[in-house]
């Protein structure tokens, strides 16, 4: 007869290192990084010259503040999608999924997370902050992965709004309003959200179907899908470049708008027209890559560092 496999342990008999661990993997680190990443050049871009070191600690707390809260949100989304979860071969893992963290401490850990972030944001920087970057956590939490990603092919469209925030609340924890410049970052990442998850979706639909979520690439088929990747690259190929015209960057970043942009297209074109799951995934790897080198770029140009 063939052995069981061993029982998954609960989070009650995990080791302190292996129960901090699977909370860790649930505040997914790597998201989260980017979202600070994109907070912080909104933070810089809202300042005339380079921060001094009243300025580096206020944007240190901001960051810290926001952390806390976009981490939180993720565990509340592995919390709420654990069983959605455990039917994905990417997601299964999760500690959520397995059963390793339990879900009522995965919940209160990710309110004593959420609770420090607001208090932080609220107490050090200002309200419109704190309160901006609740906003983003329930659209997110409770907007996004409770309603819309059940409920519409368009989840990643609408939903994209909330994963669009971070350089706002960067804008405004500096400033104490949102100009437009933050909004133009916003609307950047935006309309890059959803090729950037087509893109997965595409080389992991089976995962999607299984769960049930209705996914572009599930509902509408690959070649729909496709088509709609390289639309929408095409326009931020375009509105990457609204920062240049609209002379809140010069000539450096355009150049690297045009390249990344022009690099972005040739991938979806490729997809649309030749697709593999191989492909998919470098299109998805690259997308990661042009949006870092996009807010990059937007931050050296700012302080002269670019042509």
């Amino acid at each position: 007869m063939p052995a069981r496999a061993a029982p998954t342990p609960a989070s009650g008999h995990l080791s302190g290192r292996a129960l901090l661990r699977g909370l860790w993997v649930l505040t997914k680190p790597r998201v989260v990084q980017l979202i600070v990443f994109c907070a912080l050049i909104g933070m810089l871009l809202a300042l005339p010259a380079w921060p001094n070191a009243q300025q580096w600690a206020r944007i240190a707390i901001a960051a810290g503040g926001i952390w806390l809260l976009a981490s939180a949100a993720a565990v509340f989304n592995c919390v709420i999608e654990r069983q959605i979860d455990a039917r994905m071969q990417r997601t299964a893992a999760r500690p959520t999924a397995q059963g390793t963290v339990a879900s009522g401490l995965a919940i209160t850990v990710g309110l004593l997370m959420a609770a420090a972030g607001g208090l932080l944001l609220w107490l050090c920087i200002n309200p419109l902050t704190a309160c901006l970057t609740l906003a983003t956590l329930l659209g997110y939490s409770v907007v996004y992965t409770v309603w819309l990603k059940r409920a519409t092919e368009q989840n990643i469209v609408i939903g994209g709004a909330s994963g669009a925030m971070p350089p706002v609340l960067g804008w405004a924890a500096m400033q104490g309003t949102v100009g437009p410049e933050a909004w133009l970052m916003f609307l950047i990442i935006f309309i890059w959200t959803p090729p950037h998850f087509w893109a997965l979706a595409l080389y992991r639909v089976e995962d999607y179907r299984r769960a049930g979520l209705p996914m572009l690439p599930v509902t509408h088929g690959r070649a729909y899908t496709t088509r709609h990747v390289l639309i929408y690259t095409v326009a931020l190929w375009a509105i990457s470049l609204l920062p240049l015209l609209q002379g809140m960057s010069g000539l450096g970043y355009g150049l690297v708008a045009c390249v990344c942009g022009a690099v972005f297209c040739a991938y979806a074109w490729r997809l649309h027209q030749h697709y593999s799951d191989a492909l998919a995934k470098r299109t998805f790897r690259w997308s990661l890559w042009h949006l870092t080198a996009l807010f990059a770029a937007l931050m050296l140009d700012h302080y002269g560092l670019l042509i």
